[in-house]
């Protein structure tokens, strides 16, 4: 509740004033995140349920829509675990190449309505510079690269909603990628497919010819195939279609071929050359049933997970965690090529241990904050058109069908208290009012 209103994001503090909380409670909720009562796989999978009874989700072919991206967030702390060098690749001139921060890994859930449709973040976990720390416990635990750690992830939550579609930057398409869907797929728990982009400078290959000449054993592969150049080579037979992209009816040339790709592997892949104004675009599904205007249309979705990224900076704060261990070594922003990390050279069990609490501090956190996220969205696609105080505030483009989250939060932190009030009945009104500063008018009166 405290993530949902709070009116600043100034880490931890934020909550306790924006729910008039008891100033002992700051000591008690710093605790709560790095304390071994709850554990965060378990708030995870509850998670996972809720969002499948209550969310309304967009399905295609009986397959649910996840949608998986990674994040970096920037943070300067010297003793926070799990910070390390990035490099940003954008286009933006106000992002450095570099920074030093946190990357994490997020597989969000497409839902809403036709109106407008949110990515509801599911969860998020770090996937880089916490290499060593996991492998103090386990040394299987998070040793993968972040590509593969994000397969994991979508599979998990395939497991939790069946079979499920999974749409990725083409930064995910990889040779290891698709070994470990297929793996994955085998084992029979479930099926995922992922619709990704490619590369304009990939290559591909032809299905080899049925008929094998000579000794040896038979070619995996045909022809090689410069995807790019089918734009010229090919461009009388690309078919128009009106297909809706970013809320919009689009007018798209296209052409459907079904590849083999990667190399060793030879994996059969659709592909769809995508013609959209002065734009070349070249999508790919592991899913050969799908058709290619549903091809085109799903991957416009993707972007919705940049716009939960945004508001959770922006308007939830989700990342705003100062957690950090005296512990913990100080980072050498400066380390030269081959040096090892400060923190291999932590060898006390209960220094070890401080910092592992202090990195599920930082995945509770944004976990929490995920949680807050996705319930501001369901609570916005489930009464935008029942409370007419929803639309409350100007706006300069004000939304006709579903507000937003950050007009959701605001109405919420304006009449909390009054919600609280009409429902004393509730646990989570007994639980904040039993934690609450008691007014000093309340205190006069008692005393008198």
């Amino acid at each position: 509740m405290g993530l949902m209103l709070r009116s600043d994001h100034l880490g931890v503090t934020s909550v306790i004033r924006d729910l008039s909380l008891r100033a002992q409670c700051y000591e008690s909720l710093i605790h709560f995140f790095r304390s071994s009562a709850w554990s965060l796989e378990s708030l995870r999978m509850t998670w996972l349920q809720i969002v499948k009874r209550t969310a309304p989700l967009s399905y295609v072919n009986g397959m649910v829509v996840l949608i998986g991206d990674g994040m970096k967030q920037a943070k300067e702390a010297r003793r926070m675990p799990g910070v390390k060098k990035l490099h940003q690749e954008s286009e933006n001139s106000s992002k450095a190449q570099y920074i030093f921060g946190h990357l994490f890994g997020a597989i969000g859930i497409l839902m809403g309505m036709p109106q407008k449709w949110f990515c509801l973040p599911l969860f998020m976990n770090l996937q880089d510079g916490v290499k060593t720390i996991f492998g103090w416990s386990s040394p299987s635990e998070r040793q993968d690269s972040h590509v593969v750690q994000m397969m994991d992830q979508g599979f998990a939550a395939a497991k939790a909603f069946g079979k499920a579609l999974l749409l990725l930057d083409r930064y995910f398409l990889s040779v290891p990628a698709l070994k470990l869907l297929n793996e994955w797929n085998a084992t029979g728990t479930t099926r995922m497919h992922i619709v990704t982009k490619a590369k304009s400078n990939a290559v591909a290959y032809e299905h080899p010819s049925a008929t094998k000449k000579g000794r040896g054993r038979p070619r995996k592969k045909g022809a090689e195939v410069k995807r790019k150049s089918l734009f010229q080579s090919r461009a009388d037979a690309f078919q128009t279609a009106q297909v809706t992209i970013y809320g919009k009816d689009e007018t798209v040339q296209y052409l459907c071929l079904d590849l083999l790709w990667g190399q060793g592997l030879y994996q059969e892949l659709r592909f769809v050359l995508v013609q959209h104004s002065d734009q070349l675009s070249i999508l790919v599904s592991t899913d050969l049933t799908l058709e290619a205007t549903d091809i085109i249309r799903l991957y416009g979705y993707r972007f919705k997970i940049e716009c939960t990224f945004r508001e959770m900076k922006q308007v939830i704060g989700g990342f705003s965690y100062h957690f950090w261990r005296k512990s913990m070594p100080k980072m050498k922003r400066y380390r030269k090529k081959g040096e090892s990390h400060p923190v291999e050279q932590v060898i006390d069990d209960k220094q070890r241990t401080h910092i592992r609490q202090t990195v599920k501090a930082i995945e509770g956190y944004v976990m929490c904050s995920c949680i807050a996220m996705g319930l501001l969205q369901l609570i916005a696609v489930r009464y935008s058109s029942r409370v007419p105080g929803l639309f409350f505030r100007y706006l300069r483009t004000p939304s006709k069908a579903v507000v937003s989250e950050a007009t959701e939060m605001a109405y919420l932190r304006t009449s909390i208290f009054r919600l609280f009030a009409r429902n004393p009945q509730l646990s989570i009104t007994k639980i904040i009012q039993s934690k609450q500063e008691t007014p000093e008018i309340e205190v006069d009166l008692l005393a008198s």
